[in-house]
């Protein structure tokens, strides 16, 4: 009789799974849902999704998916339900039409991290509101007139400081330089006076931010959690001392507290210090990335070195006094320059992954896309198809001749599209820039080690790139 009770107990656990797999494996809709697999239930095909990879070329999980299922297909990820594109024409649609039916989305471990009413997840008078105050500080405008000479100064004298040392890693010399700068006009924060290791928090945040949302001590997660609480509360001290000492620094800091400040103001102290957050790690991070790599690939190449070089020595011969720093006329001239830029960002593809929320059925191309579900709209596979560029994997400035430089397209949106198109492009285009002029005019170097990467998806050099480097003999 207890085998017969087991037996059926065993018979209606399976049936109970089975039951539950399957509804999972295929979710109702009321059109045509693109084809796929959504994994094992909740975990869905995250680990696969995770796994990390050695190459430029589209990620091992988004290929054997596109081979089986075609350019959209359907999975799940993080414990949401997904539709995966990798069409241009869907992925500029989806991009252009920022509304209440493609809204930007967060996972939950940056929910964790940045809030459920973060600076990212605004949107309408909000977030154009949000969007005009960052122009503030990194539109061109500012760029020209305020920022690019103390960028330009401090990347002279950093590189100076490598030369001493005469061999660096520059992925973390690169970060260090930028976050020190940016940190200053941002905040009036020193590193080195206020040794409250903001960056070394940034760091830890930025290891674990991909990861699986495991909070255990010794997980990259668990380090990312306290490396968020750390840097927020270094900012949250700054920005309370500051409101309450009203002293002013001349930083966007003074100007956020005008802000908060005003009548029926949009902005309040948690808007404020959440906005401070993400622009200092928006700011240090993608760019450190982009410049790391450039130096792998100029040094690969060493006809792109040599262009270059040409380039940037063509300008200080024009110019009058040869101590005088570089101008902006100087940097929207370098036309070369912005071509090995485009090539790189093209190749890093360091935001890799675009979500949008779905807020009612969508159809595209005889799919639909149902509401509440996760778009994941896949750059990277754009910018690496051999329809639309020649040998995709091949580093080669020189397909940018004569086409436009300082836009996105259906076919490179490195810097996002739409209403969301990156508000610090300008200024990543502007550090590199200014990195790369000092770096080939001023400075003989050579990599000596590191230079291998991986991706998960998001682009890490775990051994770094050491270069030699010192400074080039005056004639």
């Amino acid at each position: 009789m207890w085998s017969e009770i087991c037996l059926c107990l065993v018979a209606f656990i399976v049936i109970r799974i089975s039951h539950c797999f399957c509804k999972w494996s295929n979710p109702k809709c009321e059109g045509k849902l693109p084809p796929g697999s959504m994994g094992l239930p909740i975990i869905g095909e995250t680990l696969q999704f995770l796994f990390p990879y050695k190459t430029h070329d589209v990620a091992p999980f988004l290929k054997r998916r596109i081979a089986r299922y075609g350019p959209l297909f359907r999975t799940s990820l993080f414990g949401q339900k997904i539709i995966v594109s990798t069409d241009p024409e869907i992925n500029y649609t989806i991009l252009q039409r920022e509304s209440t039916n493609f809204s930007f989305w967060l996972t939950d471990s940056f929910n964790v991290f940045l809030g459920e009413g973060n600076m990212l997840t605004q949107h309408g008078t909000f977030h154009r509101y949000m969007k005009n105050l960052i122009l503030h500080l990194v539109g061109p405008e500012s760029l020209k007139g305020k920022l690019l000479r103390p960028m330009d100064e401090a990347t002279s004298r950093h590189l100076r400081s490598w030369a001493t040392l005469g061999s660096v890693n520059v992925k973390d010399a690169i970060e260090e330089m930028i976050f020190e700068s940016f940190a200053k006009r941002l905040i009036s924060y020193e590193e080195r006076k206020d040794g409250k290791k903001l960056l070394d928090n940034y760091k830890a945040f930025m290891n674990g931010l991909i990861s699986l949302p495991v909070n255990i001590p010794g997980t990259a997660f668990h380090a990312c959690v306290q490396g968020s609480k750390n840097a927020i509360k270094v900012i949250t001290d700054i920005y309370h001392e500051r409101k309450a000492s009203k002293i002013p620094h001349n930083d966007f800091l003074d100007r956020l507290i005008e802000e908060e400040e005003k009548e029926n103001a949009f902005m309040d102290d948690g808007v404020a210090i959440n906005m401070l957050f993400l622009l200092l790690f928006g700011a240090f991070e993608s760019t450190s990335e982009a410049i790391t790599l450039l130096t792998k690939f100029i040094f690969d190449h060493p006809a792109v070195l040599e262009e270059l070089t040409k380039e940037h020595e063509a300008i200080l011969k024009s110019r009058k006094n040869q101590e005088s720093g570089l101008t902006w006329q100087e940097y929207k001239s370098m036309n070369f320059t912005h071509m090995v830029i485009n090539e790189t960002v093209r190749l890093a593809n360091i935001a890799p992954l675009i979500f949008r929320k779905v807020g009612k059925d969508a159809e595209m191309k005889g799919y639909t896309i149902p509401k509440g579900w996760i778009v994941l709209v896949a750059p990277a596979v754009v910018h690496l198809n051999p329809e639309k560029y020649e040998n995709p994997l091949e580093f080669n400035p020189w397909r940018w001749k004569e086409q436009d430089l300082h836009s996105g397209s259906k076919t490179f949106m490195a810097w996002g599209s739409g209403t969301r198109l990156c508000v610090g492009a300008d200024f990543a285009k502007l550090q590199i820039a200014i990195f790369i002029h000092h770096f080939v005019t001023k400075y003989r170097w050579s990599v000596t080690k590191g230079g291998d990467f991986i991706r998960r998806p998001s682009l890490i050099f775990p051994n770094g790139i050491h270069i030699r480097i010192a400074e080039k003999q005056k004639c």
